[in-house]
């Protein structure tokens, strides 16, 4: 789950990581009224759930309350990377003596969080990392040791020099590395972190991402969540309980189990066709999730067949086949759909849609190429 700046900054402050005030404006009149509060060059800062503001021209200085609200006009309903700007952040400008890069991140293969840090942050940080990756110091933290070590003292030195800026760095991260600890994140940067001419350091900026895993730990978080990171199709598999991810390819695919709905788009692929979606609906035998899996596969223009692919355990192939026949009942289904069966009652399924015409198969390589070559 990912969440704005302006939210991001709001639980940096929580966790004792310092920021510049910052408001949402509402319009444009306070946008104005925000400016003249702030009784300074302000900036006026697009809220969407992406990088590249900045170079979007979502990002812009305004030196008076009137300027603040012409660049409010500006941005407000801008699109930035295919996004619709909805909410605008106005917070102070900051004479910036230096940026600095600072993140963390789950390095599953590692088994462990791993701290970046650069004296080079700001815009340009991704080319950064891939141009000049020897100015980012990644570090693993092992989770049950904790953020304290001396490897992790040496790299700040190097990164920060000054011992006062050392000490504002490591009191800083050490919260930033609580916070993501202690929330579940899967990232954490502050990007850039700034000094000021009065040699302190200031967060200006945030990204946090969750692990949806552990929301469920953290109703505090439900509320942080935004509609604009899901599509229209995920949100309502979402409120049907269904695990459903748009794709760009154009093989519709429903599947019971994430694994095995992952090794099915991997044979997608791998036959030569794109799938259209990721859609697991799980292992209980529900006849209307197959019918909602249906319509919502089916609201994608894109498609042009549909791969039914259900190895039943809890799952039973006959309510799979029951919800099948409901959909053909109820919906117009106006592409060819390939259906693969085999698991718990998988005779009496093949049965059920047998006697409405449809075959099943129950070779999983066969079925992709049947319904890959459908496309």
């Amino acid at each position: 789950m990912k969440i704005h700046e302006y939210q991001g900054r709001a639980l940096f402050e929580e966790y004792g990581i310092p920021c510049p005030p910052s408001v949402l404006a509402e319009n444009r009149k306070h946008a104005s009224e925000i400016a003249s509060e702030y009784a300074a060059t302000v900036v006026v800062k697009a809220q969407v759930l992406s990088g590249g503001r900045g170079k979007a021209g979502g990002v812009k200085l305004a030196d008076s309350p009137e300027e603040a609200a012409q660049k409010f006009s500006q941005i407000m309903g801008m699109e930035i990377n295919s996004l619709k700007v909805e909410k605008v952040l106005i917070t102070p400008a900051i004479d910036i003596a230096q940026e600095f890069y600072v993140g963390l991140a789950v390095d599953r293969a590692g088994h462990s969080i791993t701290l970046m840090l650069s004296g080079s942050g700001g815009v340009d940080i991704e080319t950064l990392a891939v141009e000049q990756p020897e100015l980012i110091h990644k570090l693993p933290i092992d989770p049950a040791a904790g953020f304290e070590n001396a490897e992790i003292d040496n790299v700040l030195t190097t990164v920060f020099e000054a011992p006062e800026r050392v000490s504002q760095a490591k009191s800083i991260i050490g919260n930033l590395y609580r916070l993501f600890v202690e929330k579940d994140c899967s990232i954490a940067e502050i990007n850039p972190l700034v000094l000021t001419d009065d040699d302190q350091l200031l967060a200006i900026d945030s990204k946090i991402n969750f692990d949806d895993n552990g929301l469920i730990k953290h109703p505090e978080l439900e509320s942080l969540q935004n509609d604009e990171e899901y599509s229209a199709d995920e949100l309502q598999a979402k409120n049907m309980g269904l695990s459903f991810v748009s794709m760009d390819g154009n093989i519709g695919c429903i599947v019971n189990g994430a694994g095995l709905a992952m090794a099915t788009m991997d044979l997608i692929k791998h036959f030569g066709g794109t799938p259209a979606n990721f859609l697991d609906v799980g292992g209980s035998s529900n006849p209307e999730k197959v019918l909602n899996a249906l319509k919502i596969i089916l609201n994608n223009e894109k498609v042009e067949a549909i791969l039914i692919n259900i190895f039943g355990g809890i799952t039973r192939c006959d309510d799979i086949a029951k919800g099948i026949l409901m959909a053909l009942e109820q919906i117009d289904i106006p592409v060819p759909m390939v259906i693969r069966l085999i698991g718990t009652n998988d005779t009496e399924g093949r049965e059920l849609l047998g006697q409405a015409g449809l075959t099943c198969l129950d070779d999983l390589s066969e079925a992709v190429k049947r319904v890959v070559a459908a496309t």
